[in-house]
């Protein structure tokens, strides 16, 4: 690595999406230690910022997707200096050409086997090879060519005291589990049937476990919990939070759960970062790249049998990182898989 100063101003780009910016954390905490001296901004989406809003030690810069080129000149205007390293933590053509309107001597990016989209014509720097691996331990690298190695996985997001009072209100504490069901993921490809969540739910019931449902406020996520309780005999049994929390409760109310069902998703990944255990559903996508990034042992993978079923071939002969989302591929994840790994859970905690 050529011999750099430490940087004194570090710009870091990543948009989105909710999941993946809480895998930016670990990385800004070490920037944060090992380079006590720099100044850290980082330019990200709004519902992201709201997520993060009140994290210490970092600026944060707003860009809308919506504002296209003319919101990045007025980024550029905003940001208002040239950078001694840029961080484009993003591949996407959004993100690569965004990544041309903030000056910066050195614009690191991923190494070759992760770039597409135009972001090796963006970048002037790349972090050294990843080989497989979770995206977060990607992500991680990027601090390498700063001269810093990261040690640790701390997440500490910015939860305020209201936000876990909040939580609290929500139930109370009788001396049973709770199973968190957050249904639905951005990608609906990613989604499971709102019957086979019905079921898994009834399951914990009949174990004396308490219920709960939480999702943001789009029609989907109210449309796939209503036909959720819809399918249960004991619907009045679960407490529906579904478009009840705002973005900075959701993760104190995960964190009151003993166990969240989801999809690959953003709660699944705010879920994780705040010590929850994760029942994580996957066929769509690989959860040893994208799963809850802790622990992976309640997860259902049905990500082999997709990729035999889809593409023809095994996992193991796919690019890693390769999403398979197709029509009807949540399927393969069964309610038996689902309470199987709910019941791994309770044998571990009972």
């Amino acid at each position: 690595m050529p011999n750099f100063e430490a940087p004194r101003s570090i710009c870091l780009l990543r948009l989105s999406a909710l999941g993946d910016v809480t895998h930016v954390l670990p990385l800004l905490h070490t920037l944060r230690t090992g380079l006590p001296n720099a100044e850290l901004h980082w330019v990200i989406g709004k519902a992201e910022h709201r997520l993060l809003d009140g994290l210490p030690g970092v600026r944060f810069v707003e860009y809308d997707k919506r504002s296209g080129l003319q919101g990045m000149r007025a980024l550029r205007r905003e940001l208002g200096q040239r950078f001694d390293a840029l961080l484009q933590l993003q591949v996407s053509t959004r993100a690569n050409l965004l990544s041309a309107f903030i000056p910066a001597q050195r614009k690191i990016g991923y190494d070759r086997s992760r770039s597409k989209e135009g972001h090796g014509l963006v970048v002037n720097e790349r972090i050294p090879e990843v080989i497989d691996g979770h995206v977060l331990d990607a992500i991680g690298r990027f601090c390498e060519p700063l001269g810093l190695t990261r040690s640790q996985v701390t997440w500490k997001l910015p939860v305020p005291a209201d936000a876990h009072a909040w939580a609290h209100a929500q139930w109370d504490e009788d001396g049973r589990n709770t199973l968190l069901i957050s249904p639905c993921s951005s990608h609906a490809l990613r989604n499971w049937r709102a019957e086979r969540y019905a079921a898994l739910a009834e399951h914990a019931i009949a174990q004396d476990w308490r219920v709960v449902l939480c999702g943001g406020r789009s029609d989907l996520e109210r449309s796939t919990g209503d036909a959720l309780l819809a399918a249960m005999p004991n619907r009045t049994r679960v407490l529906d939070l579904i478009g009840k929390d705002t973005l900075k409760q959701l993760p104190a109310l995960l964190a009151r759960a003993d166990l969240v069902v989801t999809p690959d998703s953003g709660p699944m990944h705010i879920a994780n970062a705040m010590g929850s255990k994760v029942l994580g559903l996957h066929a769509a996508t690989n959860p040893e790249r994208s799963g809850p990034y802790s622990d992976r042992r309640y997860c259902v993978n049905r990500y082999d049998d997709a990729a035999r079923k889809y593409r023809g071939q095994p996992a193991s002969s796919l690019k890693w990182g390769s999403k398979i989302e197709a029509e009807g591929v949540m399927d393969l994840v069964t309610v038996n898989d689902a309470i199987a790994a709910f019941e791994r859970y309770r044998s571990d905690f009972s």
